[in-house]
């Protein structure tokens, strides 16, 4: 009899367990099940036709403890739809009876790829997916900028050729400048280089600008989030033996490996690269290089690079009105001098030195440096580094028997309008009680700043590449 009542209550619990997991495992058909999704629009930044974008995700949640039956999937342009879709792992148009387990989620992937028209300003372009389930739809919105452009692959420029403004141009592969060619590019020409893009320039790069929104831009070609803002995207401009009399003047170059990288002495009289207004900006490496060269640079602002300004093997340097600053975060750690200084290299190569800095800032927070100003020299070659009217930050005096120092101001913040780390956001004008405000001296003078407001005070100017006003 116990058997025989053991025997029945076991059989009770499973037939209970049986119609309990039955209970359990049945979808809900309620239309107020719970029913979510991660986004209600997919955003994707500026897309230039023809090249695609990145993929984009999207989740399903089912919030239920029951299955939830999802009847249809489906992207409401069909397969004429610029926008492209799949579906945990299937591509198509349009999906069927997908089972969504209870408490679970499913993952949907999109893309668009546009193709280009006759509009030369950035168009939208918009699709939608249509999810249904239990009588119910939901849609998820899509939405992208197109933008045309024109597409430079493996391109050598071997004549003068002039770009404009018209269309952006997008460099693929390696850009090159012959020997006796230049490459002039107009004001407002924005420039978007891949990252496997190198400029080199054997010949002339003549890029003039003009202030805001007229300036000249280079940057890489992915525009979307997070890759827009990350440095090292792009290559750099490389400057090489048989180049000469390059000039860049209301440029940004920013999001870079290397920002402009100069070789060897001009072939021709005067300076091989001139650099008037220009911003450097988020650089991974060096932001403004030279290796026995010759670089003049007015009213520039080089901020948050590996170095902002690195020397090599000698040459000949004039920096005036400019601003070099970093500041540690989390795209480029503070771990180099803002301006490193030499007439020799790794490779032993020495040259005669001469490094003049004047009305300027080399300033860096946020990181391990003490002396934003490194200065290293091969005794067999001449060097010389004058300072005149700078604010620098070096926790050790620079050596007198290499730098020529006069007027300057050591150790103090210049006390710029704003730095955020965290958001990454700076604003490197000159607050009111700044002592870089009437620190500077006529002989570095420069009549405007880096956007064209005039310096009043021509004996005493603000040191920097910015000059005070109230707002």
């Amino acid at each position: 009899m116990l058997r025989y009542s053991i025997f029945i209550l076991a059989l009770f619990v499973f037939i209970s367990g049986f119609f309990c997991a039955c209970k359990k495992e049945s979808f809900i058909t309620d239309g107020d099940a719970k029913f979510r999704l991660s986004e209600d629009t997919l955003h994707f930044d500026t897309v230039f036709t023809t090249r695609g974008s990145t993929t984009q995700y999207f989740l399903v949640f089912n919030d239920n403890d029951q299955k939830l039956l999802i009847n249809n999937i489906q992207l409401m342009g069909g397969s004429s739809s610029y926008f492209k879709l799949n579906i945990d792992g299937s591509a198509g148009t349009q999906f069927s009876n997908i089972e969504l387990a209870a408490n679970d989620s499913l993952y949907g992937f999109a893309t668009v790829t546009i193709n280009p028209n006759a509009d030369s300003l950035p168009f939208v372009i918009r699709d939608s997916i249509k999810i249904e389930y239990n009588g119910r739809a939901v849609f998820l919105q899509l939405e992208a900028y197109g933008k045309n452009a024109i597409f430079l692959r493996n391109a050598i420029i071997d004549k003068d050729t002039t770009w404009n403004k018209k269309f952006p141009i997008v460099i693929l592969g390696e850009l090159t400048v012959k020997e006796g060619s230049k490459l002039t590019i107009t004001k407002g020409t924005n420039i978007y280089v891949n990252a496997n893009s190198p400029i080199i320039v054997n010949g002339t790069l003549e890029a003039i600008g003009d202030t805001i929104p007229n300036q000249i831009t280079f940057q890489g070609d992915r525009l979307d989030e997070p890759y827009k803002n990350y440095p090292g995207s792009w290559p750099g401009i490389y400057f090489k033996e048989k180049s000469h009399s390059n000039i860049l003047e209301y440029c940004q170059l920013k999001n870079a490996y290397q920002g402009v990288i100069v070789q060897s002495p001009s072939p021709v009289s005067g300076v091989k690269l001139q650099l008037n207004q220009c911003i450097f900006d988020n650089i991974y490496d060096v932001a403004i290089g030279g290796i026995n060269s010759s670089i003049a640079a007015e009213n520039c602002l080089v901020s948050n690079c590996g170095y902002n300004v690195s020397v090599v093997s000698g040459g000949n340097y004039d920096f005036k009105h400019c601003t070099l600053a970093s500041y540690g975060n989390n795209y480029v750690a503070h771990k180099n001098p803002v301006l490193a200084i030499s007439n020799t290299s790794s490779e032993k190569v020495n040259n005669d030195l001469t490094f003049n800095i004047g009305n300027s800032i080399v300033y860096g927070e946020g990181g391990l440096v003490d002396n934003e100003i490194v200065l290293s020299k091969d005794a067999s070659k001449a060097f010389a580094f004058n300072a005149q009217n700078i604010l620098y930050k070096c926790k050790k005096n620079l050596d007198a028997s290499l730098a020529t120092l006069t007027n300057c101001i050591q150790n103090q913040s210049p006390l710029f309008d704003s730095t955020d780390n965290a958001r990454r956001t700076y604003l490197f004008t000159l607050k009111e009680n700044s002592p870089c405000r009437d620190a500077g001296t006529n002989a570095s003078f420069l009549p405007f700043d880096l956007v064209g407001k005039i310096r009043s005070n021509a004996t005493q100017p603000d040191l920097g590449c910015y000059t005070f006003y109230k707002k």
